[in-house]
């Protein structure tokens, strides 16, 4: 049996979800599976090199995960034979010019979303990519999430009928570092960072709309930026100068209605930290990140508005799970088998660079509905 050693160069990954999602729970897991089967018996093995600007944070990762290679020179690297995919997981202010360099080296391209900060130089990087006859994708993690997988199949089995409508709540608080540290990097909150939790979110809504729902069509948005000032990483305060809540509502090419509302300044009440309820004429579920609910049409009760009678129903019992006996790995380990089994063998993978310049493009349109308090018209980037 034929072992193919991958040489992928990853970028970027000392930062929290660099390490956590992508080199621990998706590239070493692949490693300590013995690598990834593919369909004619043969197997890929990835083999990593870490590259980032801090030595001493890439020495540590390295002695972490088993003595990775490592260096904080990205020209060697990209001129590497050994190394032919490379990985972003840069900030995103960063990404553009780190992924032009890969693509001009000849090296096939995976990386992180938003894949630029604007809609033109995300598409600038999809039309190289293209040029230079490369392979190319996007993180999309949140298709395959288990509560998401569930969703999707309820659509596919037409278990709705007619969709009407989408509500998801999403978000969390995030601490200012005065009393506790923030839990997410504090670029994220500055605009010369690419921060934002428009561009950041928008980008999530735009894939997932688009692959379960329908395509989108438009969107009318409100950002706000409710906690004006935090401290970062050092100490140090600093002002918040983007949206870290918005609340989206969006039309699907097929008339479906969705209400996305996204906070960093919300305390959570609700299942989990992403919910999406769907109502349709056939039956409505609820799904999360893990779990989906549903309630069919002949299980929905009568509900009659009184409020002198106080509740008398308890309305979450006539919700039942549902795909509980499926198993399903790591979200962002199932998108980067695809990508390795793309690039390898040729497989089939949709959510390349131009899916990416889509999301950047809804969340131009969210900023620019938000300023100019009007609907946004979704045109096709590419004719």
């Amino acid at each position: 049996m034929e072992t193919i050693h991958l040489g992928i160069i990853m970028n970027g990954v000392t930062g929290r979800m660099g390490t956590n999602q992508h080199l621990e729970r998706s590239i070493m897991a692949i490693r300590k599976e013995g690598g990834l089967g593919l369909s004619d018996g043969r197997r890929i093995l990835p083999e990593p090199i870490l590259v980032g600007r801090n030595a001493e944070k890439l020495r540590s990762l390295s002695e972490r995960y088993g003595d990775l290679p490592w260096t904080t020179d990205l020209d060697e690297v990209l001129g590497d034979s050994a190394y032919p995919l490379y990985f972003d997981a840069l900030t995103t202010e960063m990404r553009v010019d780190s992924v032009k360099q890969a693509i001009a080296a000849g090296k096939h391209v995976y990386c992180e979303k938003p894949i630029a900060t604007n809609t033109q130089d995300a598409l600038t990087l999809y039309q190289l990519a293209e040029e230079a006859g490369i392979k190319h994708g996007v993180v999309q993690d949140k298709l395959w999430l288990p509560g998401l997988m569930k969703l999707k199949h309820l659509v596919d089995d037409n278990f709705f009928g007619r969709i009407y409508s989408v509500r998801a709540e999403f978000g969390y608080w995030v601490f200012d570092g005065k009393e506790h540290a923030m839990q997410r990097p504090s670029w994220n909150y500055q605009k010369q960072y690419g921060g934002g939790i428009m561009l950041d979110m928008l980008c999530h809504w735009r894939y997932v709309i688009d692959n379960i729902f329908g395509d989108v069509q438009a969107i009318s948005c409100l950002g706000a930026t409710h906690i004006e000032k935090r401290i970062d990483e050092a100490g140090t305060p600093f002002d918040v100068d983007v949206d870290d809540a918005a609340y989206a509502a969006i039309k699907t090419m097929n008339e479906i209605i969705c209400q996305f509302n996204f906070s960093w300044a919300t305390r959570v009440h609700r299942d989990d930290l992403l919910v999406l309820h769907v109502d349709g004429e056939k039956g409505s579920a609820v799904a999360g990140l893990t779990h989906c609910r549903v309630q069919a049409a002949a299980d929905t009760p009568c509900h009659v508005w009184n409020p002198d009678t106080g509740q008398q129903i308890h309305y979450q019992d006539n919700w039942k799970k549902v795909f509980e006996q499926e198993q399903y790995t790591n979200a962002f380990k199932a998108q980067w088998e695809l990508f390795l089994k793309h690039v390898v063998a040729g497989d089939a993978f949709r959510w390349n660079l131009l899916e990416g310049a889509k999301g950047i493009q809804l969340a131009e349109l969210g900023m620019a509905s938000w300023h100019q308090r009007k609907w946004m018209d979704i045109e096709p980037l590419v004719k």
